[in-house]
């Protein structure tokens, strides 16, 4: 159990979870092609709209997945296995009570954020329908984080993997089976992805209880159900809560401001944003090959192990980081005419390019101390390094640097990438590694 980690170690994790990662932009794709060939444009407005809305609401309550798998790595390196089953209840009763949450509001919720996106009439009421099917997808796309995150602190990316795999697969055929075969529009596209959660869930359920048996200890009942026994629970999701918050933010700021530049500008940074998250569905897979190790590090008291498993997994972050720098150096132009057709806009993306040449290699040490992080369950430092790297540099940075237009909105996001680099790195130097002494 304390052993130090190799390079198997990380990519028995970290190629499963890239795997997963990279299959949700596919659904993505899948979904526009289908709902893209109906007679009428609104479907495919509507169905985007729904989405973007739920990608707001769970990507904020995405906290279940990174605070289990730290909390969960490091039971499971300490040999802990009645703590392993507390990490598990209680992310599944927390993950079941903001479901519950968010079904009870489903209508003011609904009413606010098609509100706020301001569409069309006949926009909003298809768009209205898709949420209104697919909110009731909440209960299992939630614990399924809870499942992913227990897995992942398990050293198993494996299952999250086959979750995710049963997700998108079954959502896949769900669209072409109702919206092609059966002639249904954004309805059959929200049932599809209800059904696809329920699937992924019955999976992960299924694994539960054959992890549990190789791992025998017993359900502490006062652990579920006294409230000041989620105080620690609370305490890390709820940093994770902030922190995930305080980077929307950032991504939200960025597509208003470029927004303001004017339409070719808003188009070119929402293509520049799509390779920027490509890198990241990559990079992710070792971060969270990072959770799982750092934590069970962490939870061994292993200090040898713990800068093993950051020092291997930084490394193939940075052999990545470099490849897809040099990837968009040679190939950009190319990747740019695959996302669009549109001369005017692939010309304005041309001009930005070069932010992306260098990204890669400023926001690798974020992607992998985000995982270093989770691991040692150091949330309320990853929350306030987030929020000095959002309104003490980024902020300043783009209002010190906007007469230079969306080079400088570029210029501001790549110094916020690095300030939280650079200030994690310096913080696990200091505390994290010190303390694992």
């Amino acid at each position: 159990m304390s052993s130090v980690p190799g390079n198997q170690d990380v990519w028995r994790i970290a190629a499963p979870m890239i795997l997963s990662n990279i299959s949700v932009p596919l659904l993505g794709m899948v979904d526009t092609g289908v709902i893209g060939h109906l007679d009428d444009a609104v479907y495919l407005a509507a169905v985007a709209i729904g989405a973007t809305i739920f990608g707001f609401l769970y990507t904020g309550v995405n906290f279940l997945r990174m605070g289990t798998t730290g909390i969960a790595a490091q039971c499971y390196g300490a040999n802990d296995y009645d703590g392993l089953r507390v990490a598990l209840g209680q992310a599944i009763i927390v993950a079941l009570g903001i479901a519950s949450a968010l079904l009870v509001l489903q209508a003011p919720l609904a009413a606010m954020a098609l509100d706020v996106l301001g569409a069309g009439d006949q926009v909003t009421a298809y768009a209205r329908e898709y949420f209104s099917i697919r909110i009731w997808s909440a209960p299992a796309t939630l614990t399924n984080y809870a499942l992913m995150g227990w897995f992942l602190g398990l050293q198993n990316a494996r299952v999250p993997l086959y979750i995710a795999m049963a997700i998108n697969l079954t959502n896949i055929a769900l669209d072409l089976v109702l919206v092609v075969g059966l002639g249904y529009k954004v309805d059959g596209v929200a049932a599809a992805s209800v059904i696809a959660e329920f699937t992924g869930l019955a999976v992960g359920l299924a694994f539960v209880f054959g992890e549990l048996k190789r791992h025998p200890g017993q359900w502490l009942r006062y652990r579920f159900t006294r409230f000041r026994e989620y105080a620690g629970f609370f305490a890390i999701n709820g940093h994770l809560l902030i922190r995930t918050l305080s980077l929307m933010f950032t991504f939200a700021f960025v597509t208003a401001q470029g927004a303001r530049l004017g339409g070719l500008i808003l188009a070119a940074n929402a293509v520049l944003m799509n390779l920027q998250h490509l890198l990241s569905f990559v990079l992710d897979g070792l971060a969270h090959a990072a959770e799982a190790l750092v934590g069970k590090a962490v939870g061994s008291k292993n200090r040898d192990a713990l800068h093993r498993a950051v020092a291997l997994t930084l490394r193939w972050s940075l052999y990545l980081s470099v490849g897809f720098s040099l990837a968009y150096a040679i190939g950009g132009q190319y990747l740019v005419r695959v996302l669009t057709d549109l001369p005017d806009v692939r010309a304005t993306t041309f001009e930005y390019l070069p932010w992306l040449v260098l990204l890669p290699v400023v926001s690798v040490w974020s992607f992998l101390y985000d995982g270093v992080y989770v691991g040692a369950t150091r949330a309320r430092a990853m929350r306030d390094i987030m929020i000095m790297s959002t309104f003490l540099v980024f902020l300043p940075s783009w209002f010190a640097l906007r007469s230079f237009g969306n080079h400088g909105l570029w210029l501001a996001f790549t110094l916020f990438m690095a300030s939280r680099g650079i200030g994690m790195h310096v913080y696990y130097r200091r505390k994290i590694l010190v303390a694992a002494s």
